[in-house]
């Protein structure tokens, strides 16, 4: 396909002069939850920061990091099932090692596992493409031992691509990408050697860490953009179907004056499970691809 110039991934589509189409059952709004599982070295590497951090070790943004995957993940689970919610939990494979179980509890509950790295605390386009290429293979490796399978999705740790990400993501055998918040729609790439990716959106605005931790936003003002932005979108679905994320971290909206808000922005949206279709990146990447039309 023709390709926009720089970087030669896909070509400029204005929304309404596409294909109209439905997903599943009749549905205009796709709507899923991007929950991340990540873990951090211990004293070096890259993290988000509550505060500014002091000489490594980092005692204070470090532990308020870990409190996410030993409190604030099972509460966030908790939340979810008892709206009945799936998720696509995005998962760096070094947590098999570092918190055991807690993959293991969202596999139970039925979600998507979607791979994003071996840790947060690297940042994957900064490598060269032997380093990229073994990174990606290490983590699809250690996800695949685990769940018997390899994953179809990935997100790069820090959403951090290189100019040949999507190459590599294709020849390792994934399905689709996420990283990219250009469209609301699902977005072929091109790929060398004639290939293609399939790019399913990923927020950057109704995800905590630039709302919380970048633009200071409470929990309060964060869920009510997730309200706000819901109540919009299924009205322009009406005209063309949308896909709607929601990307968060437990040690960021797990804590109790943030998760209240959450709970009550999601409840919004379960009430209204009748009208839209509550699922997975995986899911929402399955239908695209099944699609004969031809890739944007």
């Amino acid at each position: 396909m023709d390709t926009d110039a720089g970087h030669g991934r896909y070509r400029y589509s204005a929304l309404p002069d596409r294909p109209v189409f439905d997903w599943p059952r009749g549905k205009r709004l796709a709507v899923y939850i991007g929950l991340n599982l990540e873990t951090f070295a211990f004293g070096a590497g890259l993290g988000a920061e509550l505060a500014p951090g002091g000489p490594q070790p980092d005692v204070l943004n470090y532990a308020w990091r870990d409190w996410g995957n030993r409190v604030g993940a099972w509460r966030i689970a908790a939340m979810l099932d008892a709206l009945a919610m799936p998720a696509s939990v995005l998962v760096n494979s070094n947590l098999y090692r570092d918190c055991p179980g807690l993959i293991e509890a969202f596999r139970a509950r039925g979600d998507e596992i979607v791979a994003h790295g071996r840790t947060n605390a690297e940042r994957q386009g900064t490598l060269d493409e032997a380093a990229e290429r073994a990174l990606i293979a290490e983590t699809t490796a250690a996800i695949a031992a685990r769940e018997g399978r390899q994953p179809a999705g990935w997100l790069g740790p820090w959403i951090s691509q290189s100019r040949v990400t999507p190459d590599l993501l294709a020849e390792a055998g994934y399905r689709y990408l996420l990283d990219w918040d250009h469209d609301d729609q699902p977005t072929w790439f091109a790929t060398r050697g004639g290939g293609r990716i399939l790019s399913v959106p990923y927020p950057q605005e109704l995800n905590d860490i630039p709302a919380v931790v970048a633009r200071k936003e409470t929990g309060r003002q964060f869920a009510d953009a997730i309200a706000d932005a819901f109540d919009e979108m299924l009205e322009q679905a009406q005209a063309a179907p949308l896909v709607m994320g929601i990307a968060l971290h437990p040690y960021i909206v797990g804590r109790p004056h943030r998760l209240r808000p959450l709970r009550q922005a999601l409840e919004r949206i379960a009430k209204r499970r009748a009208d839209i279709w509550l699922t997975t990146a995986g899911a929402v990447a399955d239908h695209i691809v099944a699609q004969t039309a031809e890739p944007r």
